[in-house]
């Protein structure tokens, strides 16, 4: 496969893209390109793939602390250069670069050693791949979640259908209300037996629809949205990130116990806004849990009409200037998601890429990092521009094979000693 003309050069070796910081018993990874806001190249990617497979094996580090230097912890992949490669090489140079990115996805997902990330800023797309996975996500009130990929004709990857299929925090007892059979007919199961199969009652119970929310309507979520919602495990204010740093690399463990225990000492409960989407519960959880995009639009319609709430108007904002496609396939891939471990998560988003980078079923990528990316007129050409017009054929293509002959399935690497929570994950 030809190699990525623009995310592969190499910088100059005074400015690296990582840093490393060695410390007695762990090691500080920091992505280091501020002025794109940390946006993942392919060499970074690369990079980062390199430093968590040696530090895995080096017994002498306990622990990984990855953080971004400047504003942001990491705005997401570098799409832009990988549109520009597209159009240098071709879409397999795409291609190469998902496949890369969704391998180093996965090695967090499975770590053997604590990785702990200091979300102190902007973590959308790429940089929720890069943390969302490892064991411990550090929000502060400077973070800002999003997964924005709708609006670039693109759908959330970096395995963001499994952990955003898994949003916990939210979903305390109240939320328990909705019925079995509702939860059941929203998943396309049509036989109490089939579901049961796929899903226990309890996991059901526990389950909500955040992450159609989010996944679809790109919105944003601050630090303590992130924290009620598990997307962070802990808030810490920033004032107090060097001290937290501070003892966490003198710490001489691997013990996730003791890890937690050290964070929480800088840890605080934060404040909810009074617009959070926290108080709309209700209304994600009514809309959002619908069978097809086409129903949860209308419900948000009718519910900014009955409700006079500004947050239904945003969403149903959100939705409409999303790519029709992209809303579809995003959907069915948390969906699907619910339902697989991270690895088959993976697998199934590659193909998807794969296919939007071939750009035979959809231009829309190209057309969204147009007008998002490049030219910034903010106004893509949506083709189809509706949702009636994309059909359930269509999108069902999208979690098919590739048609090509040299197109292959993601192989990820085999893991092995793993800790039980990764081990969950599979």
């Amino acid at each position: 496969m030809a190699p990525l003309a623009s995310s592969k050069s190499q910088p100059h070796l005074l400015d690296p893209q990582v840093l490393v910081e060695d410390n007695p018993f762990s090691r500080t990874l920091i992505l280091n390109r501020p002025k794109q806001l940390n946006a993942l190249s392919y060499q970074m990617i690369s990079r980062l793939f390199e430093l968590f497979l040696a530090y895995e094996k080096d017994p002498n580090v306990k622990l990984l602390l990855l953080k971004g230097n400047g504003r942001a912890f990491c705005a997401g992949g570098d799409v832009a250069a990988v549109v520009r490669d597209i159009r240098e090489v071709n879409w397999k140079s795409g291609a190469e670069f998902f496949g890369k990115e969704f391998t180093l996805n996965y090695i967090l997902a499975t770590y053997s050693k604590p990785q702990v990330s200091i979300l102190d800023g902007i973590v959308m797309g790429g940089g929720a791949g890069a943390s969302m996975h490892g064991r411990f996500r550090v929000a502060t009130e400077n973070s800002v979640f999003a997964m924005p990929e709708t609006a670039l004709g693109l759908f959330p990857d970096v395995g963001a259908s499994y952990f955003l299929s898994r949003l916990p925090g939210f979903f305390d007892k109240k939320k328990m209300k909705l019925s079995f059979f509702a939860i059941m007919k929203a998943l396309g199961f049509t036989h109490c037996h089939a579901f049961m199969e796929a899903i226990t009652f309890h996991a059901v119970l526990l389950m909500s629809w955040l992450g159609e929310y989010v996944g679809l309507t790109g919105a944003r979520l601050d630090g303590a949205e992130m924290l009620m919602c598990g997307l962070a495990t802990h808030f810490v204010p920033s004032a107090k990130l060097p001290l937290l740093e501070e003892a966490l690399v003198n710490l001489d463990s691997s013990d996730p116990a003791m890890i937690s225990a050290i964070i929480d000492e800088y840890s605080e409960r934060p404040f909810l806004k009074g617009k959070s989407a926290y108080h709309q519960l209700d209304g994600i959880d009514k809309c959002f849990s619908l069978r097809t995009v086409e129903a949860i639009l209308s419900a948000l319609e009718k519910e900014a009409v009955n409700m006079k709430e500004d947050w239904f108007s945003a969403a149903v904002q959100s939705l409409k200037k999303a790519s029709p496609t992209s809303l579809k396939i995003s959907l069915k891939s948390i969906r699907e998601g619910r339902l697989q471990g991270v690895g088959q998560c993976l697998v199934r988003e590659y193909r998807m890429v794969c296919h939007v980078m071939q750009g035979k079923l959809s231009k829309d990528f190209f057309e969204g990092c147009r007008a998002i990316l490049l030219d910034k007129d903010k106004n893509p050409k949506w083709e189809p521009s509706q949702l009636d017009l994309v059909s359930d054929t269509v999108v069902e293509e999208y979690f098919s094979k590739v048609d090509d002959e040299e197109w292959e399935e993601l192989k990820l690497p085999a893991r092995f000693n793993l800790p039980g929570h990764a081990i969950a994950k599979l």
